[in-house]
């Protein structure tokens, strides 16, 4: 296989895009990692700049750009998982779209307020898309959607929902309902159980941090939310992890939808 020459200045660039925020969206590109999620950028028309594979590998993804080698154990140094699997991809983020135009054509959202763990987005993101939803938000505060945890747990999701970085009162100032999710009842809230909710038009489902949940300040009249829902369950557990609430939602509200 040809192959372009690989340098320290690479495997730093490699590092730095794998480990730090700030770094991905100086250089608006980020790294994809494993043959199955590289094909699925591929194939959904993202851009790839350049793949990365050891020496004498056969690994490469057709359309993920020219390949680059790594030498022996790099690519273990350098992943993010335990068992690696080439090619590595490094692929460019798309233009920041116009988020009033993107918020403004969106009939079915889910938003994410200060959601921390990327584990947790790419998850709801595999869900959102699964559901039918056509905008993902996220609050400013969130976890970064091209974190390569969040990009693992979508299960390439991230590549065919949009993602935008918004606030609530953006959304509500879309003409879109706000419905938030909660596990208990609260002074100033009429919170009713997420089957009993009617669904339809333009709508998105809110969902907090995983640790404090929506502000409980926020009541039907003062914050930006102005219906509440929750999952009614049994046994001890206070509340559901928040991918999992988003799931069960989600799948509810596209049943009404349909």
């Amino acid at each position: 296989m040809s192959a372009l020459s690989f340098n320290n200045r690479n495997v730093q660039m490699l590092r730095r895009l794998l480990g730090r925020r700030s770094a991905r969206h100086a250089e608006g590109c980020f790294v994809v990692e494993g043959p199955v999620l590289v094909a699925e950028a591929v194939a959904a028309g993202w851009k790839c700049i350049a793949q990365y594979a050891p020496i004498d590998s056969d690994a490469q993804v057709p359309g993920a750009g020219p390949l680059n080698e790594l030498g022996a154990g790099v690519l273990e140094r350098i992943a993010t998982t335990e068992s690696p699997q080439a090619p590595l991809a490094l692929v460019r983020m798309p233009h920041a779209p116009d988020v009033g135009a993107v918020v403004g054509a969106a009939t079915f959202v889910v938003v994410l307020d200060r959601v921390a763990d990327p584990g947790n987005l790419g998850t709801v993101l595999r869900s959102a898309e699964a559901a039918g939803a056509d905008l993902v938000v996220l609050t400013p505060g969130s976890v970064d959607a091209f974190n390569p945890k969040a990009i693992r747990a979508s299960a390439g999701a991230i590549f065919h929902v949009p993602v935008v970085v918004a606030t609530l009162e953006e959304l509500a100032a879309a003409d879109i309902r706000l419905i938030g999710t909660t596990s208990h009842d609260a002074p100033g809230r009429t919170v009713v159980n997420h089957i009993d909710v009617d669904w339809s038009g333009r709508v998105a489902i809110v969902l907090g941090n995983e640790a404090a949940g929506l502000p409980s300040e926020w009541t039907d009249e003062d914050g930006p939310i102005g219906e509440w829902v929750t999952i009614a369950h049994q046994g001890r557990s206070e509340s559901l992890n928040v991918a999992m609430a988003a799931t069960v939602i989600a799948f509810e509200a596209a049943r009404h939808r349909s």
